[in-house]
């Protein structure tokens, strides 16, 4: 081997890795002291990668804990930034800026989702592989430079650059349009129940309501209409299914367990559907065999013949009655006597 490319191949990993610093310092806008962290936090779990005592190794770990930092620094930029405002607002407030339409689409416009390691056909079957990418980036900061790289991370890059926090907590949220549109996109049934109504100690009407998926129960919430508990059931719902893999699990075994009853319908109708056509079709059978002798019997009746007037018809039958005269005697005579001389 050449020396030159001997050269080139020890500098290639020096290389990416300049590059990945640099990339990272884009987006995060400070170098990384352990770029390791970083690299998990870009390793989807599609590349299968093994650490060397054989584990898997992804950014699972470092997303859970990157969930739990968001929640943290968003919740403390909002408390701050909202004096006075109520618990209901800041929670809204926070859930909308750690969502993870909204996580995705930071990923995307930082140029994150361009460095996440991962085979090709996996991102269309995960539309959050960016936001989940974007919680373990915040995870790996975390653990690289602590709580108060993140809050600066939060504040100097991500609001300040891309999200607008007053336009994001006045802006409505229906809860239960999302939830609608998760089930369609999952083909799965739907339903908001209505438990109970009653009245607080005021005299206002309060309604508790249910979500149902599948029927199973998700989160119920308390609304001073029904609109008010579909939207906060929604959103509970919607969270559980966010931070609950067995919920989602159990979800989609009802589905099964309903299209495994609905293909089992179907059949039974299919088969008594063909035993009622096959039953059909013996009877008519049946019923021309019946009528087969008796045609057989007409077909083989022999022809008998009808004697009619006509067949007694003598008119072309000619003959004269009359005596012969005694002129006739002798003219017959006369003309044989002549024959015989010719």
């Amino acid at each position: 081997m050449r020396i030159n490319e001997l050269i080139q191949r020890l500098r290639l990993p020096f290389r990416k890795e300049k590059e990945l610093y640099s990339s990272l310092y884009q987006i995060i806008g400070f170098y990384p002291e352990t770029l390791a962290y970083y690299k998990q936090a870009l390793l989807h779990k599609s590349m299968r990668e093994r650490n060397e005592k054989g584990r898997l190794v992804n950014n699972e770990r470092l997303e859970f804990l990157g969930d739990a930092m968001l929640d943290a620094v968003v919740g403390d930029i909002v408390y701050r930034h909202y004096e006075g405002k109520g618990e209901g607002f800041l929670t809204n407030t926070r859930s909308k800026v750690v969502q993870r339409e909204t996580l995705n689409r930071l990923a995307a416009e930082m140029g994150l989702t361009e460095l996440i390691q991962q085979h090709s056909s996996n991102f269309s079957h995960n539309s959050y592989i960016g936001g989940n990418a974007f919680e373990a980036l915040v995870g790996a900061i975390y653990l690289d430079k602590g709580y108060d790289a993140c809050m600066r991370f939060m504040e100097q890059r991500v609001l300040n650059s891309f999200i607008n926090l007053d336009h994001v907590a006045y802006q409505e949220v229906n809860f239960k349009s999302k939830l609608i549109e998760w089930s369609q996109k999952h083909r799965v049934n739907l339903e908001f129940r209505l438990v109970s109504q009653e009245k607080d100690k005021h005299g206002n009407p309060t309604f508790l309501t249910t979500v149902l998926l599948e029927g199973v129960e998700g989160e119920s919430a308390k609304g001073f209409s029904k609109k008010e508990s579909h939207q906060l059931a929604a959103k509970l719902t919607l969270q559980q299914l966010k931070k609950k893999p067995q919920f989602i699990d159990a979800v989609l075994a009802a589905k099964s367990e309903r299209l495994n009853r609905a293909r089992a319908q179907a059949d039974e109708e299919a088969r008594k559907k063909a035993e009622k056509e096959e039953a059909a079709n013996a009877n008519a059978v049946a019923a021309k065999a019946d009528s087969a002798p008796a045609r057989r019997s007409l077909e083989t009746e022999p022809t008998v013949s009808v004697v009619t007037d006509d067949d007694f018809d003598l008119s072309d039958i000619k003959h004269d009655f009359r005596q012969p005269s005694r002129e006739d005697i002798i003219a017959a005579a006369e003309k044989a006597a002549f024959e015989g001389q010719e």
